[in-house]
């Protein structure tokens, strides 16, 4: 199935969730999920909103509250809309922000493991399979807009990925 005839199948728009990097260096923090969604799995910090807050809000209060550290001079670098073919209730638009300061030394939470990559060794094998296809672009700069259909076992059944001159959401 192609992106575009599952996308008639489901209302719009998209439940907002976020991603938060932090790059010092030539390398990113990724964090290890231990529990929910995603868990066995390396990325960045993240997740929903709450009522009321804008979704830049809610990516610093999930690093807080993941690895203990607040970001600060967030760069929007990426909006990711991710939809689900067995699972509808996945989909959602993930909006992605990088960030070179912050306040804090990341620490591990019940929730997340964070631990320093080289960034030309990041362990996709141990990710979304979607990562590999646009971390990268984002890590040399590019804003990214993309869109993802996952079938069974997070299989990527089709694809966009698009270099963008600027985003907004």
């Amino acid at each position: 199935m192609k992106i575009t005839e599952f996308k008639k199948s489901i209302s719009f728009p998209l439940r907002q969730a976020t991603l938060c990097f932090l790059i010092k260096d030539n390398q990113v923090l990724l964090a290890m999920k231990k529990r929910g969604f995603g868990v066995g799995r390396w990325n960045g910090t993240g997740g929903k909103p709450n009522a009321g807050e804008t979704i830049k809000q809610t990516a610093i209060r999930e690093t807080q509250e993941e690895i203990e550290v607040t970001p600060k001079d967030m760069e929007l670098v990426a909006i990711l809309d991710f939809y689900f073919l067995d699972k509808p209730d996945w989909s959602q638009q993930v909006v992605a922000y990088l960030s070179k300061t912050w306040e804090g030394e990341p620490q591990e939470t019940e929730e997340m493991k964070p631990k320093w990559y080289n960034q030309d060794e990041l362990p996709f094998d141990s990710m979304w399979p979607d990562d590999p296809l646009w971390i990268p672009l984002v890590l040399k700069g590019k804003k990214v807009k993309a869109e993802f259909l996952f079938g069974e076992n997070d299989t990527i059944l089709d694809h966009n990925v698009m270099v963008v001159k600027t985003l907004e959401i």
